[in-house]
């Protein structure tokens, strides 16, 4: 993990792709995409059935080392309209003491008012404390960004000719991108610009990056 400060705020880098937010007690997740698996089965994609179970993993685990008292979702819950996965998390929600906030994504076609009953606020963007949360990148004068949307990640290169792509959190003056905290999602290789701060999760620690 990563512990970093912004606005005189403190937020821990998460293996997972999460970001905690010690003084609101806040988990942010971006891009989790429930249901793609079920989605990319459906289509006759393989993608081994226990990737369904990923997110409810990485959660529990979340949940043991922090005091979340709310979710702050990022945009892209859900990949495409309700499927099996719904019926899950529907369960999961109702099993959670925190508070739920779903900042909607191009991706969240599910109406608003089916999340709202099963306990969600949803939102179009949150601004708190000298923050802005929001799905897309953007930049919004006097608040610094954390967003998702963009799957972020850097190429790495060995000694050799080897390269590798990883996930990262992606931070730059006034802006942070969180990596997609589902499965299957795929990413987009950022090249950082002076001012700019990679730390690459390998899903088990996060390190900061230098000279890529």
């Amino acid at each position: 993990m990563k512990r970093i400060k912004v606005k005189e705020n403190h937020f821990v880098l998460h293996p997972s792709g999460a970001v905690f937010w010690e003084e609101q007690k806040t988990l942010l997740l971006a891009d989790v995409h429930l249901g793609k698996v079920a989605h990319f089965r459906k289509n006759g994609i393989a993608v081994p059935r226990k990737a369904e179970g990923a997110f409810y993993q990485k959660i529990t685990t979340l949940l043991a080392e922090f005091p979340i008292a709310r979710f702050l979702f990022l945009g892209d819950l859900f990949h495409s309209f309700q499927n099996n996965e719904w019926l899950l998390f529907t369960a999961w929600v109702k099993q959670q003491k925190a508070s739920m906030i779903l900042v909607e994504g191009n991706h969240d076609v599910i109406p608003a008012a089916q999340f709202e009953q099963m306990g969600l606020e949803v939102v179009d963007h949150l601004m708190e404390e000298g923050f802005y949360f929001s799905h897309f990148p953007t930049k919004k004068e006097m608040h610094f960004v954390f967003c998702g949307h963009v799957h972020p990640g850097v190429k790495l290169k060995g000694n050799g000719l080897q390269q590798m792509k990883m996930p990262c959190f992606f931070q730059s003056p006034q802006q942070m991108i969180l990596p997609a905290f589902g499965a299957f999602t795929g990413l987009h290789i950022l090249s950082p610009k002076e001012g700019d701060q990679v730390y690459v999760t390998t899903g088990k620690e996060v390190m900061e990056i230098e000279g890529i």
